[in-house]
């Protein structure tokens, strides 16, 4: 007879009570996912778009861009993209407080590659996210999700993103995010 299977689940408080040891520790319903620490190029590639959509937001002060966000859904949904646009309502500091978010970037990694690509994007979609990217070192290429419309529609020249409410559309040029990476 087979003995089941039991994947130990964990919540948001346990696992913030967890000392630093350089891991990325995000919970997905309770499910713990680990990633080391990112490479050069993955960091590299963060922060240009990091750069890039915080020049686009300064109009808007309850916009913000973070490198990286955090998603906080309590007990069991603790997620970090790469990069994370939001809005923040005024006076409040905490992620969890923070629940419109506009777009969420993944540099995927071959460590975070099937995690980024297989779970994380629906999830993010699944939580109201607006619009997700992953962005894939490899292929020099990002794919673009968005809510309630097309799924990883592969960018391989220009990114046009138009965030609800702001009224103007920003413009990225992929291959400026590879480029002097290897």
């Amino acid at each position: 007879m087979a003995m089941p299977i039991s994947i130990p689940r964990y919540t948001v408080d346990e696992i913030e009570s967890w000392p630093e040891d350089g891991n990325r520790y995000e919970l997905l319903d309770g499910v713990l996912l680990v990633t080391p620490s990112p490479g050069a190029p993955h960091q590299l590639v963060a922060t240009r778009i990091t750069v890039a959509l915080a020049g686009f937001v300064t109009e808007w002060p309850d916009v913000n861009v973070a490198s990286p966000g955090v998603i906080i859904v309590r007990p069991k949904v603790e997620l970090q993209p790469d990069v994370l646009v939001f809005r923040k309502p005024r006076g409040e500091t905490r992620w969890e407080k923070f629940t419109e978010h506009l777009l969420a970037v993944e540099v995927q990694s071959p460590s975070t590659k099937v995690y980024d690509r297989d779970y994380k994007r629906s999830a993010y979609l699944s939580l109201g996210v607006k619009e997700v990217w992953r962005v894939d070192l490899d292929r020099e290429i990002v794919f673009v999700s968005k809510l309630g419309g097309a799924v990883d529609q592969p960018h391989a020249e220009m990114i046009r993103w138009e965030p609800p409410g702001l009224g103007r559309t920003f413009t990225l040029e992929v291959r400026h995010l590879f480029r002097d990476l290897a």
